[in-house]
């Protein structure tokens, strides 16, 4: 259980360490980007062979089918509300925002993305061979420039650098506790509804990917992130091995 809390606290503290380089660092746009392009392929990487795969083994087709379009649903729908309340460019590190931005939906926005990921760390370690190794990796690195990104959105938002870091640490405990939440409760659940739950973390996952890190990624990193991209979704696939 504690080890649960602990992998998920271990991962979202790439949002904190992202952050401390927006607010005493000079990061380069490029790097973000191509930071989050490898991201974005160990995470898809992740949701494949690791959510979706499982999914499919545990449940079958139908329970996969319906829980990862349920996911994906959901996770726009969400998406779109916190949109329109200011967190749209909450993963962009363009200097140049727009004026409707908002500090609030860009935190919210944040623990939106990171939230499933969680619950499927905790969720991994119930097969008793201990934490998925390519989630953490994939959750870690993309966490990097999330951090970087949104604080550059926040620090717009005129918020202090204390106030931006406690909302960072926030993420932390909220990530943790997701982790801890995903391990006690799919544990209690037949195959098939955590095979469902599992495919409903990847399709939110895959929805976050192609609405906010992959286009900021190409923005900001040019035409090579499609490389950078492929080559995180082949480290995604050795490490799963």
């Amino acid at each position: 259980m504690w080890t649960a809390l602990m992998w998920g606290g271990i991962s979202a503290s790439a949002v904190v360490i992202g952050a401390l380089a927006a607010l005493f660092m000079n990061i380069p746009r490029r790097v973000i980007g191509w930071i989050m392009a490898f991201g974005t392929g160990t995470l898809i990487g992740a949701a494949t062979f690791e959510l979706l795969g499982d999914a499919l083994n545990d449940g079958g087709m139908l329970p996969t089918a319906v829980g990862f379009t349920a996911g994906a649903v959901v996770y726009t729908l969400f998406d779109l509300l916190i949109s329109s309340k200011g967190g749209s460019n909450r993963k962009r590190s363009n200097k140049k925002k727009s004026d409707n931005q908002s500090g609030l939906g860009i935190f919210t926005g944040t623990v939106m993305d990171a939230i499933p990921e969680s619950i499927m760390l905790g969720a991994s370690l119930l097969a008793g061979k201990g934490v998925s190794v390519v989630l953490v990796v994939s959750i870690f690195v993309s966490n990097i420039p999330e951090g970087l990104s949104s604080t550059v959105g926040l620090q717009h938002s005129k918020y202090s650098k204390v106030k931006i870091l406690l909302m960072w640490l926030c993420v932390l405990l909220i990530s943790a506790l997701a982790a801890l939440g995903g391990y006690l409760f799919l544990e209690q659940l037949p195959k098939e509804m955590g095979a469902a739950i599992g495919a409903f973390a990847g399709g939110g996952i895959i929805a976050m990917l192609c609405s906010t890190m992959m286009p900021e990624a190409f923005e900001e990193g040019g035409p090579t992130v499609g490389l950078i991209a492929s080559m995180g979704l082949l480290v995604s696939l050795l490490l799963d091995i």
